[in-house]
């Protein structure tokens, strides 16, 4: 027996044991490391500051103080952080640092929302299109003719009544419930031209007025005071949507204007310190109106009716 546990101490004394028991320890920490790692989750987390740059870092910390710990990340005194130092990042995996004063920042988490199916078919189920077409009227515009060095029994005489033009409008009409909830235009044919009512006035300034107003001065084609009105490419307002107006040229803000034929495509004009170019007609831009181009139906009509000095270019 005594023999036996010398030869085994011998032989544990040898190379060869030493590399099996070397080797056997190496193997048991290669195991052990990787059972420890195929328990941590790594994530990708997103950390906005202050200043609008942004890193992303992968760590399998949860908690928003040993994350920015780890990457070395120091809070100022003036800064706050979202979510908290002491609470865990969001499913969002995003940590903002922002200056103390400005608005909180909220995270948005991931949210679900179910339609209702049967609600949807009810809505559309209740909903009816028509198409009207109407005639309508377009109104004239009164312009003078200056008679300055004429004679006296020549001054304010009507030389030519003023006559109302008309058009033919289509819409689509939208009715839930019968009653009538959208109108839409899809075309607008001009039948008839309206006729300017032309009065003859001792001043050299000219006015002009759409219908009952008397408002606007100058000679269309010459700067003066224009009833100045705006439009968009919709349905509505040309009937169409690709923005190309009558000379061929695209519509574009703050540049193109339809006015009556008297102004050449091409002239230009100035109107409330902007220099607009005529690029556009219209079946009611006539006499002393001018329709300034905008990019939507609504700076449109917010734009409304306006009696403004316009100076001509060229």
């Amino acid at each position: 027996m005594l023999r036996t546990i010398g030869q085994m101490q011998n032989y544990l004394k040898s190379s060869n044991a030493k590399k099996i028991i070397f080797i056997t320890l190496i193997l048991i920490i290669i195991l052990g490391i990787s059972v420890l790692a195929g328990n941590v989750k790594l994530n990708n987390v997103n950390i906005k500051f202050s200043n609008n740059q942004e890193i992303t870092v992968l760590t399998s910390k949860t908690k928003v103080a040993d994350i920015l710990a780890e990457n070395h990340i120091v809070i100022g005194e003036n800064e706050t952080v979202t979510p908290g130092l002491d609470e865990n990042i969001t499913n969002t995996n995003k940590i903002i640092i922002t200056l103390k004063g400005d608005e909180p920042v909220k995270i948005a988490e991931k949210v679900t929302t179910q339609i209702n199916k049967e609600q949807v078919l009810e809505d559309y189920t209740n909903i009816t299109e028509k198409i009207e077409v109407v005639i309508e009227e377009i109104p004239f515009e009164t312009v003078t003719k200056d008679v300055s060095n004429g004679a006296a029994t020549t001054r304010n005489a009507i030389i030519q009544q003023g006559k109302n033009g008309q058009k033919k409008v289509t819409y689509k009409v939208s009715y839930k419930d019968d009653v009538e909830i959208l109108r839409e235009v899809l075309s607008s044919e001009v039948i008839e031209e309206p006729v300017n009512k032309i009065v003859q006035v001792q001043s050299k300034s000219v006015i002009t007025s759409r219908s009952s107003y008397s408002r606007a001065s100058g000679v269309s084609g010459q700067s003066g005071v224009y009833k100045v009105t705006a439009y968009c490419a919709c349905v509505q307002c040309c009937g169409k949507t690709n923005g190309i107006t009558a000379s061929g040229a695209k519509a574009t803000a703050n540049h193109t204007i339809a006015a009556p034929r008297t102004f050449s495509f091409g002239t230009k004009v100035v109107i409330n310190g902007t220099t607009y170019v005529v690029e556009d007609r219209g079946g009611a831009i006539q006499g002393n109106r001018i329709d300034i181009y905008m990019d939507s139906h609504q700076e449109a009509l917010q734009w409304g009716v306006r009696y403004v000095e316009v100076e001509v270019l060229n």
